[in-house]
């Protein structure tokens, strides 16, 4: 008798297991390390090895606030897994000698070593006492851009006070009440630590639907439903000096409706899949956008974050156009090992990009493009 394919192909699909961590050897060779305590940092080789480490030293409930993902956990299964299904179309017998020297690049005019930054994250604190500080100052160290969190375990001006030299650049993100005195007043204050811009989440409308967070009391640090319109940032941009760059985008309509209203960037995001699950990914979203209206990519700049854990999965972004990439779960998770496990992070991607990018047959990082991926999925159900 014969069966039709399509239930059995999505049963089977449905019980595949999910690897967070890729089984790369860790646990054979780090395994006997006792929980509590962290194996040396020269021994963690990639982006995900800090989630094994910081899994086994943090207490059950902060490990989970910065693992947790809405629902049932689909859409941070697929932020993860999304870069699997496209297949890298390398080139051969090109000079890419140079390609490490073609890292660099502006973001809103402002100089960095690395097309990628840490992307806002709250309560840094609950991987280690000096919280964004390490963040600060890894950043400053690595030469790349720190977005903190205004749900931050420290203050605006206490992370402003950590940066490595005046000249070093953040963004701030914030939440916003409907109160203007306090908005205006949250605003004097980033624009008082000098902070270049502000990025303003829009993707958190209302309270995460977090199952796994709610198990252990760490929900949402924003709980609030939220009054978002495009008048509102009309009125917001009237407040202050600095831009302002909605993160949230995940549609081709409203990354229209972005450009259409004089943003200067926006970022792409769905909240780390922890805000709406079946959100799409950010790789997604930029192919809808490349697709469909790819002349944005040059009218605006465009930043994405979500699931990037390898040097390819930033290539595969910058090749639909995306101008630099937000990391945000490594590096709170390399926070466990303070500053030293953030400089770590940011050097182990620089590497993995080059090198990626060297074995793609990309000898400059700035003429990468789509042709560099086959943008037809290999997965049956990823349409």
């Amino acid at each position: 008798m014969r069966f039709p394919l399509l239930p059995l192909a999505s049963v089977a699909f449905a019980a595949r297991p999910f690897l967070n961590e890729p089984d790369t050897g860790i646990d054979e060779a780090l395994g006997a390390i006792a929980n509590g305590t962290l194996p040396d940092l020269d021994s963690l080789v990639g982006l995900p090895d800090f989630e094994w480490a910081a899994r086994r030293k943090m207490n059950t409930s902060s490990y989970t606030y910065y693992r947790n993902g809405a629902a049932g956990e689909w859409s941070y299964r697929n932020n993860l897994e999304v870069f699997q299904r496209f297949r890298l179309r390398p080139r051969v017998m090109v000079d890419i000698t140079n390609i490490e020297s073609t890292l660099p690049t502006t973001i809103l005019g402002h100089d960095f070593s690395a097309p990628f930054f840490i992307s806002p994250c709250a309560r840094a604190g609950y991987a280690h006492p000096d919280a964004e500080l390490n963040l600060v100052k890894g950043a400053a160290a690595g030469n790349i851009l720190y977005m903190p969190a205004l749900y931050a375990t420290k203050s605006v001006e206490e992370i402003a006070a950590a940066k490595g030299n005046s000249s070093q650049v953040l963004f701030q993100q914030v939440y916003l009440t409907e109160n203007d005195t306090e908005t205006l007043q949250l605003f004097s204050r980033i624009e008082a630590t000098g902070s270049k811009a502000i990025i303003l989440t829009v993707d958190s409308a209302a309270d995460g639907n977090r199952h796994r967070a709610k198990r252990y009391g760490v929900g949402s640090a924003d709980s609030s439903y939220s009054y978002l319109t495009w008048n509102l940032y009309h009125k917001l941009s009237n407040m202050t000096s600095l831009p302002i760059i909605p993160k949230g985008i995940q549609t081709v309509d409203d990354a229209r409706l972005a450009v259409q209203n004089g943003v200067k960037a926006f970022m792409i995001s769905n909240h780390g899949g922890r805000q709406l699950d079946t959100t799409p990914s950010s790789l997604e979203v930029a192919l809808e956008i490349h697709n469909e209206a790819p002349e944005i990519f040059k009218q605006v700049e465009v930043y994405a974050d979500g699931g990037v854990r390898y040097g390819a999965d930033v290539l595969k972004l910058l090749a639909l156009g995306v101008r630099a990439v937000g990391v945000g779960r490594p590096f709170m998770f390399s926070n466990v090992y303070g500053v030293d496990g953030v400089k770590r992070v940011i050097e182990m991607l620089k590497h993995e990009v080059a090198i990626d990018a060297a074995n793609l047959g990309v000898g400059d990082l700035k003429k990468i493009g789509p042709q560099y991926v086959n943008w037809k999925s290999t997965n049956v159900w990823f349409s």
